[in-house]
């Protein structure tokens, strides 16, 4: 075969790939609105009328602190977080340590001295933290720390 035949025919089999599932995700002109745009108020948007169960939550500013836990090889270990929001925002953050053991110890260290830059300035709606200065395991103890903090600040 042709290598530009080749070419030219797999070139046409992706176009109309695109072309079915770019016409399966539009709206079709039948379609009715949902039930939340039905009952939204006028001027206001549907994830504005959800309430707190959506990014657009609002929080108490105020000072709010919580422990996590997570697993690490050593066994169950909990971390302190502190949290001070204004306006909406997290104004600062403080990590109190509870090592059971040194390795403990120096990943919640590291944690603590990089998670600030992470979170202030933001929401905690988009506050979910991974990996902070090496330190991975302690982030889940953070963030079930965060879901806390989360429901004391509503």
């Amino acid at each position: 075969m042709n290598p530009s035949l080749r070419h030219s025919l797999f070139a046409g089999m992706a176009g109309l790939s695109l072309a079915g599932t770019v016409a399966g995700c539009a709206p079709s002109a039948q379609e009715t609105p949902s039930a939340a745009s039905e009952t939204a108020a006028p001027g206001s948007s549907a994830l504005a009328s959800s309430g707190a169960e959506g990014s657009g939550a609002s929080y108490k500013d105020g000072t709010y602190t919580a422990d996590g836990t997570y697993k690490s090889p050593n066994g169950t270990e909990t971390v302190g977080v502190q949290l001070t929001l204004a306006s909406g925002k997290v104004s600062a953050v403080d990590i109190t340590q509870h090592p059971s053991n040194p390795n403990t110890r120096k990943f919640q260290g590291e944690f603590a001295g990089g998670i600030a830059e992470q979170v202030v300035g933001k929401s905690l709606d988009e506050i979910k933290v991974s990996k902070i200065a090496g330190s991975s395991l302690t982030s889940g103890g953070f963030n079930q720390a965060v879901e806390a903090i989360k429901t004391q600040a509503r």
